[in-house]
């Protein structure tokens, strides 16, 4: 589980979105370590809660396989690589624009590829039909027309209404699957939800006992993690009031960071990892950034751990798997949208771009090159080409 999530975190590029399409082709079509359909469930639970999102799905994938040592492994798997670099990073930081480089464009559109490559395969299997794939088109406009995490909230939220209206007697056989087995006990999962709501209040209250640098680091970062939903670019804005707000990080050190962020592979949470390290009072260096990781992921992993169990428990209950049809469908339709916002919208700029895309795509789809060989062949292209 670690050695397969290492690979993911060393070539996964462009973002959360990418990320989904990267952890699909890793472990649904080249393992078959779950289907599609059990895939896009978790992707709609963590779509729902708050945190990194490509990270939670990584976790639950391994809990999956492998119980919570295996989600555990897979978590560091794919956080380290990012980590160990951003880490690195901050001790000499630098204002260079790696995020203009050729070789980065080349690391957009091979993000470009994967995801839809993963679109295409994911929507012949979930939204198939006259309405499953109508959810996915309404889910796909209306995210494109609103924007923002709480437009994909609403999005799934009518998947599920919508299928268990029309999808029960049309188009989903009554019979539900079993659902998944985390290897997490109930009780265990309502420990872990309430030590993910206790330590929001719990925190913020040890810092103003204690005025301690380390606990007022560790109480933002986690409120950071614990409140922003969709991931990835939206935790920026918190990331940049807790840290240059209050003086720990100078400006200019957080946007040399959020430059080679945009250049690694892995999850954008690691950026915590690199504010954490460069911050001017102690810790920092790589405990602090240690400390920062921890805390910006922690709730996250809390919340996969108390919800999943009850996730999968719809699966059980009469009409659940017309409810979740249409909740897989509308994930379709929120990677279609991903697919055009941001990555084709800012990735694509002209033909060139354009064949190197579809080459890409060529090498997945016929040829079934392995992502990490891909990511490779389009960053050297885009350099070349720059």
């Amino acid at each position: 589980m670690f050695g397969v999530a290492l690979r993911l975190g060393l070539t996964s590029f462009g973002g959360p979105t990418a990320h989904i399409g990267y952890f699909r082709e890793a472990y649904v079509a080249r393992r078959r370590w779950l289907d599609d359909a059990d895939f896009a469930d978790l992707v709609a639970l963590v779509q729902f809660l708050p945190g990194p999102a490509s990270s939670q799905l990584g976790f639950a994938i391994g809990m999956l396989r492998a119980g919570p040592l295996g989600g555990l492994a897979a978590w560091l798997g794919f956080t380290l690589p990012s980590a160990v670099l951003l880490i690195a990073f901050a001790s000499g930081v630098g204002g260079g624009d790696v995020a203009g480089s050729g070789w980065v464009h080349g690391l957009e559109l091979a993000a470009v590829a994967v995801v839809a490559l993963a679109v295409w395969q994911m929507g012949r299997t979930l939204a198939t039909g006259v309405v499953r794939g109508a959810i996915a088109v309404a889910a796909a406009a209306a995210v494109l027309a609103w924007g923002g995490a709480a437009a994909q909230l609403l999005v799934i939220a009518g998947g599920a209404v919508i299928g268990w209206r029309l999808l029960a007697r049309r188009e989903v056989a009554p019979a539900a699957r079993p659902p998944l087995e985390f290897g997490v006990p109930r009780r265990v999962a309502v420990v872990a939800l309430c030590i993910a709501v206790g330590l929001l209040g719990a925190l913020p209250l040890a810092h103003r006992a204690t005025s301690s640098h380390a606990v007022a680091m560790t109480s933002g970062l986690y409120q950071s993690g614990a409140l922003v939903f969709g991931g990835g670019h939206v935790v920026l804005p918190l990331l940049h009031a807790r840290t240059v707000g209050p003086g720990w990080v100078p400006e200019d050190d957080f946007v040399a960071g959020y430059g080679a962020a945009q250049a690694v592979p892995g999850p954008l949470f690691t950026f915590a990892g690199y504010l954490g390290a460069v911050q001017q009072s102690e810790p920092n260096g790589a405990l602090g950034g240690s400390l920062a990781l921890v805390a910006i992921f922690l709730p996250g992993l809390l919340l996969v751990v108390g919800v999943a169990p009850f996730w999968t428990l719809l699966r059980t209950r009469p009409g659940s798997a017309a409810v979740l049809a249409g909740v897989n469908a509308a994930v379709v339709g929120l990677l279609v949208a991903a697919l055009y916002r941001p990555l084709l919208s800012t990735a694509v700029g002209d033909l060139g771009d354009v064949a190197i895309v579809l080459a890409a795509l060529g090498l997945l789809a016929v040829l079934r090159a392995p992502p990490w060989m891909v990511v490779a062949a389009c960053a050297a292209v885009g350099q070349l080409a720059a």
